[in-house]
């Protein structure tokens, strides 16, 4: 007798066990595509956003043509997923891209760490540059939020 296992074959040539190589795969492979495209879908910088009970949608702002502007907590400013340092080459980029747009706005999404003084300047300076609506991207604050019946 051998020592090796004997596989059982069922009919003629078939073999009874199953075979999850091909599957394990597959699944591999579709991990490590989720793995790269899941960091592509967030837009802009990450930043640790305002919270507020009353968040209002804007869809608009997830499209592919929307402009964003994002700013730290240490006060960097970004377009899109560009830095930067000078608010009047930003400023001059925004016209550029809103010259081409029926719809003048503009989103800004701040860190909640961020000094207001410098939201503010950088509102100011997108205003100068003709900015016409100005959406504020704000986090939702699930946790005791009272509708205003409840007040």
């Amino acid at each position: 007798m051998s020592a090796g296992k004997k596989k059982k074959k069922v009919g003629g040539d078939a073999v009874s066990d199953i075979n999850v190589t091909p599957m394990v795969d597959v699944m591999l492979v579709m991990l490590i595509i989720f793995m790269v495209i899941t960091p592509m879908l967030s837009k802009g910088i990450s930043v640790d956003l305002a919270k507020t009970k009353y968040p209002v949608a804007m869809q608009a702002a997830d499209k592919d043509d929307a402009i964003l502007v994002s700013i730290t907590k240490d006060g960097k400013v970004y377009l899109g997923t560009d830095p930067f340092s000078s608010l009047n080459d930003m400023g001059v980029k925004i016209k550029d891209r809103l010259s081409a747009k029926l719809d003048k706005t503009v989103y800004l999404k701040n860190d909640s760490r961020a000094r207001y003084e410098r939201v503010v300047e950088v509102i100011d300076s997108m205003r100068g540059f003709g900015v016409d609506q100005l959406g504020l991207i704000t986090d939702s604050n699930k946790q005791g939020a009272l509708g205003p019946a409840g007040l």
